[in-house]
């Protein structure tokens, strides 16, 4: 069966946004992105046009995702295996970000390829804030707290080695809809968490940031513990977040404060024919 490809995000979803929401936590990240492209438009990422494309299986179903949207690497939801061999024949992609069977089945297509990152994917089971609570409290970011927020955003890019060049939109996106949670101790913010808009019943935490002269109490944990339970106490059904395999201190954290693990994902890039 061939695969089906769109600059639309609408007609993307239109398409596969049932299958999608049928697997809604292991389909997070390409549901977020469908969401931001459909609401912001196709340059949300940047300036080339995204590709997205759906593959259906012999029962007319869809059973395979794609969504590319230059210059991040194309990134797959739930894919049938044997839709990967036309997905490598329809296209020449220069890597992906893809659940880990998935990335390397994919990548065997390829004459080549490099593992960039490792990350697990972890829903939120029994919350646990922690015990005792680090001084000060959580508060909802506002439009006063622009520059801040974006020093600390484009801080957590270059510490993770995500583009800077979002900043502004991330913040401006999230303050409009109370996405950005600040931790102040002693009148003060010593660390952030935000929280994507809700889609297909999941909501995920991201850019968990505290500098590093506030790291080492505990803030980290306490304001993602808050924006967990306001998400789930606000009608979330699944809260999840992503973190990178390579950073045991934070996955330590997530895992006290109550997240398992879901799956994990490679992000590789593939070496050119």
């Amino acid at each position: 069966m061939p695969w089906t490809f769109t600059h639309d995000a609408g007609a993307f979803l239109d398409a596969a946004g049932a299958s999608l929401s049928a697997r809604p936590a292991e389909n997070t990240l390409v549901l977020t992105v469908t969401a931001t492209l459909r609401r912001s438009g196709p340059h949300a990422f940047g300036d080339d046009t995204p590709v997205l494309g759906w593959w259906r299986g012999p029962d007319g179903g869809v059973a395979g995702t794609l969504v590319w949207t230059p210059p991040y690497v194309p990134l797959l939801g739930s894919v049938a295996p044997e839709a990967l061999g036309p997905l490598a024949e329809a296209l020449v992609l220069p890597g992906v970000d893809a659940d880990r069977a998935t990335a390397r089945a994919l990548a065997s297509h390829w004459p080549g390829h490099r593992v960039d990152q490792e990350q697990r994917l972890h829903r939120l089971g029994t919350l646990m804030p922690p015990s005792p609570a680090p001084a000060g409290g959580p508060r909802t970011a506002t439009a006063a707290d622009r520059a801040l927020l974006l020093d600390w955003v484009r801080a957590f890019a270059e510490e993770t080695g995500q583009a800077g060049d979002r900043a502004e939109r991330i913040v401006d996106e999230r303050t409009a809809h109370g996405g950005l949670t600040l931790w102040e101790a002693q009148g003060a913010p010593v660390s952030m968490a935000g929280v994507s808009r809700e889609a297909a019943g999941t909501v995920r935490v991201a850019t968990v940031y505290t500098p590093p002269g506030h790291r080492g109490r505990g803030y980290a944990a306490a304001v993602t513990a808050e924006v967990s339970r306001a998400a789930r106490e606000a009608g979330a059904r699944e809260v999840l977040l992503v973190t990178d395999l390579a950073d045991p201190t934070s996955n330590g954290v997530y895992r006290r404060i109550g997240y398992e693990p879901v799956c994990d994902r490679l992000l590789i890039t593939a070496e050119p024919r």
